[in-house]
């Protein structure tokens, strides 16, 4: 199974063609895509008709993703998932989707910060909401993949689950970047590899404190690393026929 991911595409109005480039180098290098949340610039459904046109031009295998922050911003998020869904774009919250063998769990995530300095339920009404919300999150996806019965999984998110990922950007935006509560369902239930977005000046790639290895998807990063191809991130997993025999995987 030959997966590519990214994240932050920000479709606009005006962003008819500029995507189908990324969509049909999915198609010939890769058996699935992952779309790791901002799919749209501004949450509206004439953005997700465009991003529903470009996929339809270039995409010729499955896609899964979530939405990210700017997938919300006009509150017609609803109908970006049902435009996408349309196109045959199948967008996670809190559920899994099993593709070839392979089981892909999918949450937006949320912010608040890593370790130490992570924010806490502590204080204003507010505050606890946000917390309340960022666990919420974190359960709905050790829900999702634990319901899976593959043996091989995969977490997409737009939210990183890790400080290593975000690091590039300023330090002060962390907190809104994601959170180490993110991480504590990928390190009690087996996966293989985490995707996220989000963080378009982070790092490319890290891992768990379980060695988990999390890479950050973000259109605009992977292409100030590699100008010269397509902005995905490759991935190939070896799945077995056999459920209790353990696999192999690589990424490029």
């Amino acid at each position: 199974m030959r997966v590519a991911a990214v994240g932050d595409l920000h479709c606009t109005r005006t962003s008819q063609g500029v995507l189908q480039p990324v969509f049909a180098a999915a198609s010939s290098n890769a058996d699935l895509l992952l779309l790791c949340g901002d799919l749209t610039d501004y949450g509206l459904p004439d953005e997700a008709r465009v991003l529903a046109k470009e996929a339809a031009a270039a995409l010729r295998i499955p896609a899964v993703g979530v939405l990210g922050n700017h997938d919300y911003e006009s509150g017609q998020h609803q109908e970006v998932v049902q435009i996408l869904g349309e196109a045959g774009i199948v967008i996670l919250d809190g559920d899994g989707r099993e593709i070839g063998g392979v089981g892909i769990a999918g949450v937006k995530g949320l912010g608040g910060g890593f370790g130490e300095r992570a924010l806490q339920p502590w204080g204003e009404d507010i505050i606890k909401r946000f917390v309340r919300e960022t666990v919420d999150e974190a359960l709905k996806l050790e829900t999702a993949l634990a319901r899976l019965s593959t043996s091989r999984r995969i977490a997409i998110l737009h939210y990183s689950p890790i400080q290593a990922t975000v690091e590039g950007e300023s330090p002060e935006l962390y907190p809104f970047l994601g959170s180490s509560r993110l991480e504590e369902p990928l390190n009690r239930i087996p996966v293989d590899f985490v995707f996220h977005g989000h963080a378009h000046r982070g790092r490319p790639e890290a891992r768990t404190r379980a060695g988990v290895p999390v890479y950050n998807v973000c259109l605009a990063l992977l292409r100030e690393l590699d100008p010269a191809n397509p902005p995905l991130r490759l991935v190939e997993l070896t799945v077995s026929a056999e459920p209790d025999k353990p696999a192999g995987g690589f990424v490029t």
